[in-house]
């Protein structure tokens, strides 16, 4: 399977914030969950990526090519969580403006985007909901058809529904094996609907890469009375209770926990939040 993504050896420093020498890799075809806390470096390396920010060193590849090269720009697409266009504009305004800037602009997908994604193309740019507002930069994506998709908190501050709406645009998205998302989001129960692979960085490095179901299946939520002393090393993040404690724990190491302590499934949000605990405590 071909990379969409290759990273090597990334490094950027700022005055107050450094990509430590980061590298991971996001295969073809699949959707990838780029998850962390804020300012750990998630918008960063999309920047990178985007050709929008450079790197100090290291290479950066998109679709076999060096990030920033110009004839990567019809390739890929960048969704913030507030798409940029001219407030006065209408949806024909849009298409008018930008076709010109991609030589495979599709007007007719255009104007079935905007059909089915339920979009009145005379209405006001800024007369749109947040939600309408993001179809609309979607429908543009789709229309010069993009490769690459990098997503930077698409669907933050949007209502269930509307969030709801975007994924399963994601996922038609992704129905051809030629395209590829990395998708940057604090929702990480979006990330548990529609991604393959994880990639966790904290504090400028990468701590986990890898297959979604892996990093679910690897780890659990423990809570009891008691942690016997032997499995405190295991414990990550705890924290006491008012009836004891509970912590996050590798599934490898529950065994031979004392009667009464509830084990259930770890979710991503889950890893996140006990790992930057557990980070929190041995500081």
């Amino acid at each position: 399977m071909n990379n969409a993504i290759e990273i090597h050896n990334l490094c950027k420093a700022y005055p107050d914030f450094h990509l430590k020498d980061i590298s991971f890799t996001v295969p073809q075809g699949l959707c990838c969950g780029f998850v962390g806390k804020n300012g750990a470096g998630k918008s960063t390396t999309l920047r990178i990526l985007a050709g929008l920010s450079f790197p100090d060193s290291g290479t950066v590849s998109l679709l076999g090519q060096e990030a920033g090269t110009p004839a990567l720009k019809e390739e890929i697409a960048i969704l913030f969580d507030q798409p940029y266009f001219q407030e006065d504009w209408t949806a024909l305004h849009i298409e008018k403006g930008l076709r010109a800037f991609y030589p495979s602009w599709d007007s007719a997908k255009y104007r079935d985007c905007l059909n089915r994604f339920g979009l009145n193309p005379a209405k006001k740019f800024k007369n749109l909901s947040r939600g309408m507002k993001q179809k609309l930069a979607m429908a543009v994506h789709l229309s010069h058809h993009t490769r690459l998709l990098l997503l930077d908190e698409p669907t933050g501050g949007l209502d269930p529904a509307a969030r709801d709406e975007l994924l399963d645009i994601f996922r038609e998205y992704l129905l051809s094996e030629e395209r590829t998302i990395l998708f940057s989001t604090h929702i990480t129960s979006d990330l548990e609907r529609i991604a393959d692979k994880i990639v966790y960085i904290h504090d400028g490095e990468i701590i986990y890469e890898g297959d979604k179901d892996e990093l679910l299946s690897s780890y659990c939520i423990v809570r009891g009375n008691r942690l016997p002393a032997e499995k405190a090393g295991c414990a990550i993040g705890i924290r006491q209770t008012g009836s004891g404690y509970e912590c996050l724990m590798p599934l490898k190491h529950i065994g031979g926990l004392p009667a009464g302590t509830v084990t259930e499934k770890a979710s991503i949000d889950d890893v996140v939040v006990y790992m930057e605990r557990n980070e929190k405590i041995e500081n």
